[in-house]
């Protein structure tokens, strides 16, 4: 009997062992194997797919600007602070005089009951997010030139995780998370006199995973509005995704709203290239297939485009974890334009259009990066130029850099996080730093 029992503890002994080197292996971050660069571009490197059990965890943690620090600008450039003291500033808008509104927000309370949500809220707040959210838009003033906001004042307050914000004529459309609002605008005030109207809800139940809501006006006066899903590839049942990482179309004047494009796992930043109706967005794509994939975007949309979300990625490679559609839908999966490398969150961009920093920053866009949680080595945490041809696209080079250093030399901290970039009036470029709670600019040095 004893010896039956010596071996039994053995054996267990045994699996024990094995269960804990194998879990420790499954655990281990996945290295890339190529650069971001080579994942970058209008034919970006598509590594093997390296399915993870675990995610790749490597979250710098979130730290403030020491005095006298900023980021890095390209040679022949200068970097100011604009405006400080902000509440997680995200998506900006210029307006027509010159004013600037910034939407200061952080993800709507979440579910933190679980093992699994209080980890996340833990990483979140490594990150430098998952803290109450401002709720407001406000208004930022550069009275005298100087290249200073002189003036900053609570615009509107007592929004929902606001994002997007679009000026068409007299109204002005702010993208709550659930829904888009629609207020009076009066140039020059410092402060919303109008009440809202609701002109339509947007998709904000189950986890609300990616919360934020982009937005952009049409030349015609329609308004285009980013979604992202409300998962990683559609685990929790595609029920949840109606209308979820997707584009959408809303017109205003009789409130009609429809999925204009889909299969875009998270469209972030919306905008028209200049003098055309062409719609383009910057896309995150899905995580736990490795640090190589899958390459986050840069493309445009145009009506009844398929992106593949979540059974193919890039033109048509097939994502393993996906159940199969009843239908079949690879042939008609749109290969994006331009690879931004993966996992550096694209989140706000702009075309260059009225930027006056040099020939070299002339007829592209600026894409903001936030920068990557589960890439070893990390990703991002810059802003960079992708010069555009005379066919209106991508042309066949690597991105620039415009600004970078946002991630301490250490690779282990951060000091802030680009979240969108804008042209002012003044053809400075603005970049709204998240975690750094600070509006740079960025402008001909001298």
């Amino acid at each position: 009997m004893r010896t039956i029992v010596k071996y039994a503890a053995l054996a267990l002994l045994l699996l024990i062992i094995i269960g804990g080197v194998t879990l420790y292996i499954m655990s281990r971050p996945d290295v890339a194997r190529f650069s971001t660069a080579e994942l970058s571009g209008r034919v970006p490197v598509m590594a093997s797919q390296k399915t993870e059990s675990f995610p790749t965890m490597n979250i710098p943690e979130a730290t403030s600007w020491p005095a006298g620090q900023a980021p890095r600008a390209a040679q022949g450039l200068t970097v100011t602070r604009f405006a400080e003291g902000l509440d997680h500033p995200r998506n900006m808008l210029v307006l027509p005089n010159g004013d600037i509104l910034v939407a200061e927000a952080q993800s709507p309370p979440r579910d933190s009951s679980g093992i699994e949500n209080k980890v996340m809220g833990k990483l979140m707040g490594k990150a430098g997010a998952g803290g109450v959210s401002a709720n407001r838009i406000t208004l930022l003033r550069d009275a005298n030139g100087d290249g200073k906001a002189e003036v900053k004042t609570a615009y509107i307050t007592g929004l929902n995780s606001p994002y997007g914000m679009a000026l068409v004529g007299k109204t002005l459309y702010i993208a709550n998370t659930d829904a888009l609002l629609a207020f009076p605008y009066t140039e020059g005030e410092t402060r919303m006199s109008g009440k809202p109207a609701k002109i339509v809800d947007l998709p904000a139940k189950g986890t609300n995973r990616h919360w934020t809501k982009s937005l952009v006006a049409a030349p015609n006066g329609w308004l285009y509005i980013g979604v992202g899903a409300d998962s990683n590839i559609g685990e929790n049942g595609m029920n949840r995704e109606f209308r979820r990482a997707s584009v959408l179309e809303v017109r205003p004047e009789n409130k009609y709203m429809r999925t204009f494009a889909a299969g875009i796992r998270n469209p972030v930043g919306l905008n028209f290239y200049p003098g055309s109706n062409r719609l383009w967005t910057v896309v995150n794509e899905r995580d736990m297939l490795g640090s190589d994939l899958v390459p986050d975007y840069l493309t445009d949309v145009t009506e009844g485009d398929f992106y593949g979300w979540p059974w193919y990625y890039w033109g048509g490679y097939v994502d393993p974890r996906v159940a199969p559609e009843a239908e079949d839908r690879r042939q008609y999966v749109k290969r994006p334009e331009y690879g931004l490398g993966a996992h550096t969150a694209p989140l706000g961009f702009t075309f260059t259009q009225g930027l006056n920093l040099g020939d070299r920053w002339t007829s592209g866009a600026l894409i903001a990066l936030h920068g990557s949680w589960n890439r070893e080595p990390v990703a991002g945490y810059s802003v960079i130029f992708v010069k555009f041809g005379p066919n209106g696209k991508p042309v066949d080079a690597l991105p620039i850099t415009l600004l970078d250093q946002f991630l301490a030399a250490d690779g282990k901290t951060t000091r802030g996080r680009p979240a969108d970039v804008k042209v002012a009036k003044d053809g400075s470029a603005l970049i709204a730093d998240d975690t750094g709670n600070t509006i740079w600019r960025v402008a001909k040095a001298g």
